[in-house]
């Protein structure tokens, strides 16, 4: 039987509160922990599929400044 890890990840965190989401994040990127790598990019996923073009350009400007 295959996993979709995509879905497996949103029905995960389906329902959660900002403060939960944000611990998730948090959480994620202080373990420092590869296998975590895959959660925040499908986060990141449901962010962009989201955002309008402004939040798009910001994110984009804040990755370009940010791997200076």
């Amino acid at each position: 039987m295959g996993l979709n890890l995509r879905n497996a990840i949103i029905h995960n965190v389906s329902g959660n509160n900002q403060d939960q989401l944000k611990d998730t994040i948090v959480d994620a990127i202080q373990s420092g922990e590869e296998k975590m790598l895959p959660g925040l990019g499908v986060l990141f996923e449901v962010f962009w599929q989201h955002a309008d073009e402004n939040e798009k350009a910001m994110i984009l400007e804040t990755l370009e400044e940010s791997l200076k």
